[in-house]
């Protein structure tokens, strides 16, 4: 078969070994990247692009900022940043009707910022905020899918290592991807507020009112969230003044995070070794999937599939921005079934050219379509946030869980087309820099 016919195949092939065969993503698309490298070209070049790459993904310099922001969001999780975050948000929110889910959602944001991590943010919360919702008589709708949604913020916020993927694929600038989520992360955390608020003006009895606070309590629990705040500007100013490499600013970050958590004495050693352990586990796998990703990669460029379709598409008789709104469903309909790094690691190499044949701005998209993508974690029948969310709130059936991010997935949708409207809301800050 002709060269682009094996790389059609072999993305069939992709698709039934990760959704039927159940194999690992990241294997998957080594495999199946290396079979078909031989096959279109021969074994010998085959096993060389093998070693070259291994050395080359392995031996990168970039890639070590990603072990660095995972381990700093696990010391900050380890040493209960999250609890004393959460009780911050709940001291100055708790008392109004649905402040508690307001509260979660903000808690979320914030441990984002300092975490990366959807699944990570998504258990944290659901441990501290679950119980307290139950206890205050919140509809199981609102709470869980306060929750879930609240989680996905974990990706959209930087940093995230989702943004530091794209930008290590497109060989794009990921502090300024960093800096160009920043308005998405505040735009989408304001979208999922306004969402609370009409769910509980519509439904008094689903979020109701707790009990009020004095100006003392609230001044007192600022401290909560003093950690957050530094790090977070550590990191982010860092980047954005140029006094930090994201890899010297991951590093900065994890320092910062162990020094606060030993001040705090919240941090034992056997908390240390666990976060450390959980570090290396997490960012082996991200690596694996990476190391697949370039082979696979590298079999779709000499199928040329990837530049055949950008061609393809660019010169079809239709707005440009008709393409791009038909690649976020198409990023929509993967996510639900599909793990949004491993889907956007797959699928960068065919839609990118595609974009910037078009002219569009390789920021604008990279951020937009962490956003779309990011939805996946809370959309059927995949949708990991609601299933660790369930496994949480065992009381509570997984269609109420469905139901309840059902609601923000509207404020998805709102936030995906400010997006499109505005691109200088993701351009702007990185232009600054």
């Amino acid at each position: 078969m002709d060269p682009i016919t094996a790389g059609i195949v072999g993305t069939l092939l992709l698709l039934v070994s990760i959704f039927l065969l159940r194999i690992p993503v990241g294997f998957a698309m080594g495999i199946i990247g290396f079979g078909g490298f031989a096959y279109v070209l021969n074994w010998n070049a085959a096993t060389g692009m093998l070693g070259t790459e291994m050395w080359n993904v392995f031996s990168k310099y970039g890639l070590t900022v990603i072990p660095l922001f995972i381990l700093m969001g696990q010391i900050c999780f380890y040493s209960g940043v999250n609890e004393r975050l959460y009780k911050s948000a709940y001291a100055w929110m708790g008392q109004i009707k649905g402040g508690i889910a307001m509260t979660t959602v903000l808690a979320c944001a914030g441990f984002a910022a300092i975490c990366g991590s959807n699944s990570a943010t998504a258990a944290t919360m659901s441990t501290v905020a679950l119980p307290e919702m139950k206890k205050f008589k919140y509809n199981p709708i609102l709470s869980t899918g306060s929750v879930a949604a609240g989680a996905t913020l974990g990706v959209v916020i930087p940093p995230s290592v989702v943004l530091i993927i794209i930008g290590l694929q497109t060989s794009q600038s990921i502090a300024k991807l960093f800096v160009g989520g920043m308005i998405p992360g505040v735009l989408l955390t304001l979208l999922f507020l306004a969402t609370i608020w009409y769910l509980c003006k519509k439904n008094p009895d689903w979020g109701p009112a707790g009990p009020r606070t004095t100006l003392v309590e609230k001044l007192k629990s600022l401290p909560g969230s003093i950690e957050m705040v530094i790090l977070f500007f550590l990191v982010m100013g860092g980047l954005f003044l140029g006094l930090f490499t994201p890899t010297e600013a991951g590093a900065a970050g994890a320092a910062l995070a162990l020094l606060i958590a030993t001040i705090s004495g919240k941090m034992s050693w056997k908390k240390f070794t666990m976060a450390i352990n959980d570090s290396i586990k997490i960012s082996c796998m991200i690596m694996v999937i990476v190391l697949g990703a370039v082979l696979f990669g590298r079999f779709l460029a000499v199928t040329r599939l990837p530049f055949e379709a950008a061609g393809w598409v660019a010169g079809l008789p239709v707005p440009p921005l008709a393409i791009i709104m038909v690649i976020c469903l198409i990023y929509v309909i993967g996510g639900m079934v599909m793990d949004a790094l491993a889907l956007l690691l797959v699928t960068i190499p065919i839609f990118f050219p595609v974009v910037t044949a078009m002219g569009y701005d390789p920021l604008w998209f990279g951020v937009l379509i962490t956003v779309v993508t990011t939805m996946g974690a809370i959309t059927p029948p995949v949708g990991v946030n609601t299933f660790i969310v369930a496994s949480m709130a065992k009381d509570v059936p997984m269609t109420d869980v469905f139901r309840g991010v059902t609601y923000f997935m509207v404020s998805y949708v709102i936030c995906v087309a400010i997006m499109m409207l505005f691109p200088a809301l993701i351009t702007f800050l990185p232009s600054l820099m």
